[in-house]
């Protein structure tokens, strides 16, 4: 099957899922197609019992379309850039530290904390594997997913400094948790042994240089924008400077994620203010808008179709095992945020319920399936994969579904105590 029948076919199921969601459902968008696409998956997967030819024509189709490198290589960049586009940087600077130590500290130390848990935990329901394999799945499931987060926070009616630090924490921390993810690989894969220096040298290249990269293509295209005045022009090189920007980082194992948020900041506030006349800011917003609304109904449809890929010899083990580390993974996601806060507390007031909505709020998505997709086979990928898939899917679904619930009462809570 051609490349665009497969694109044809997911954006025929992604159109219908959200008629049906607006029109019936009403649920946030992207959870709405995420769950219509789960139910469209196990409803084949209950008829291939019956005509297994119908289940396997959609794996066949679906298995064609290689997920991790749709995401990382194609969409990531759209959405990063069209994420931090709309992001105050004044508002982003007040929390500058908290997010900072949350996408650094709390993300190495929720890998470490995820993977020594799953190293202990795997074998009490028969599965063994190597302590590293068991950190590599504690990298890819630490980082909180921007593309989720910024799709569920905008209608879960959350205070503007909260939010500032989940969507803050979710733009930088995936930058950081592939960085984690890649060096974990390379040593378990015996392209390098175990060093500082070699861990230190890539967060330099990947991290260092992915940010410098970003502010030096958001400078190009600020001075390019500020020179002319033609919308059609000027949302082209914004297309243009993603697309580019994002190849050339790739090709220069820099970091294509956070040259793109820093190039959307960039972009989204000097070059918003400085560059841009009003009809172009107004062309520009709706662009990405919809690129950014598009791309994430295609992600979290395909989300739901994976499914029928993941299924495959999902036992009651790895089930109970599967329930087990999505409270894990919670527990270890409260820890790595309460040591920034904790460290901080003295210096700044924090909300009051900031560690529980920082943990609640913190969800993943399609980046972790991604990076569990690209583990060798040898490093457990079809057990992690399913482990992924299913804190990946209660991320979205119970806590996407509940985070703006949780911070009305929270705030209730917090009014009631004052009383």
């Amino acid at each position: 099957m051609s490349l665009f029948e497969l694109l044809a076919i997911l954006l025929v199921i992604a159109a219908l899922l959200g008629y049906l969601n607006i029109r019936y459902l009403k649920l946030p968008t992207t959870i709405g197609i995420m769950l219509m696409s789960l139910v469209v998956s196990f409803t084949l997967i209950v008829l291939g019992l019956f005509v297994p030819a119908i289940e396997q024509m959609a794996e066949n189709i679906v298995s064609q379309i290689d997920f991790s490198n749709v995401l990382l290589e194609v969409m990531l960049s759209y959405l990063l850039f069209a994420g931090a586009l709309h992001v105050d940087l004044s508002d982003l600077a007040k929390q500058k530290w908290v997010i900072a130590l949350m996408a650094t500290v709390g993300v190495v130390l929720s890998t470490a904390l995820i993977g020594t848990a799953a190293y202990f935990l795997l074998p009490l329901f028969g599965f063994e594997t190597k302590f590293i394999y068991c950190l590599l799945f504690g990298a890819l499931i630490s980082p909180t997913d921007p593309v989720a987060v910024l799709g569920i926070l905008k209608k879960a009616g959350v205070g503007k400094s909260l939010k500032t630090k989940i969507t803050g924490e979710s733009l930088f921390n995936d930058g950081v948790g592939v960085v984690v993810f890649l060096a974990l690989l390379s040593i378990a894969t015996g392209q390098h042994e175990v060093s500082a220096g070699h861990i230190a040298e890539l967060f330099v290249v990947e991290v260092l240089g992915g940010i410098a990269f970003g502010a030096a293509i958001g400078l190009l295209g600020y001075y390019l924008l500020r020179n002319i005045d033609n919308y059609q022009v000027e949302v082209l090189i914004t297309l243009a400077l993603v697309t580019g920007g994002y190849a050339l980082a790739s090709h220069w194992h820099l970091s294509g994620p956070l040259a793109m948020v820093i190039a959307g900041l960039m972009i989204g506030n000097h070059g918003r203010l400085l560059a841009m006349s009003n009809t172009t800011r107004q062309h520009l917003d709706l662009f990405w808008e919809l690129v950014d609304e598009i791309l994430n109904a295609l992600l979290f449809a395909l989300i739901g179709l994976e499914l029928l890929i993941v299924s495959n010899q999902f036992t009651m083990q790895t089930f109970l095992l599967g329930l087990i580390m999505i409270v894990v993974a919670l527990a270890c996601r409260a820890t790595a945020v309460s040591i920034p806060v904790t460290i901080l507390k003295p210096f700044r007031r924090f909300s009051d319920g900031a560690i529980k909505m920082l943990t609640w709020g913190g969800l993943r998505g399609g980046i972790s399936v991604a990076l569990a997709l690209a583990l060798p086979e040898e490093a457990g990928r079809g057990l992690f994969l399913k482990l992924t898939y299913m804190i990946v899917i209660f991320s979205i679904a119970v806590q996407g579904l509940t985070v703006g619930k949780l911070y009305r009462s929270t705030i209730k809570e917090a009014k009631a105590e004052e009383e």
